[in-house]
């Protein structure tokens, strides 16, 4: 059963309606987006868990081992080909 639509403002201001206890704003993620991020064609939930663990660069992700990362909540089997083929493109690897 669905939760009831609730109307809501984040903290940049932007005014939405949703119907999950998600927090995500869909105006600001919509912003991230086009403002790109250093490896493309993440999911969304998989550039927020990258951007909440502190990852921001290829340098910063070959400095976590692939399990720590495949455990955070929004990072898939499906990105894992794009973190290692954003890594390779840079000489570099996972932490062993």
């Amino acid at each position: 059963m669905a939760a009831k639509p609730t109307a809501r403002t984040c903290p940049k201001g932007h005014a939405y309606v949703k119907s999950t206890d998600c927090p995500t704003c869909p105006k600001c993620e919509a912003e991230r987006a086009k403002a790109g991020f250093f490896i493309d064609g993440l999911s969304a939930p998989a550039r927020r868990a990258l951007q909440s663990a502190g990852v921001s660069s290829v340098k910063t992700l070959a400095k976590h081992r692939e399990r720590d990362i495949l455990a955070l909540h929004g990072i898939g089997p499906s990105a894992l080909p794009k973190l290692h083929a954003a890594l390779k493109a840079a000489g570099l690897g996972f932490k062993p």
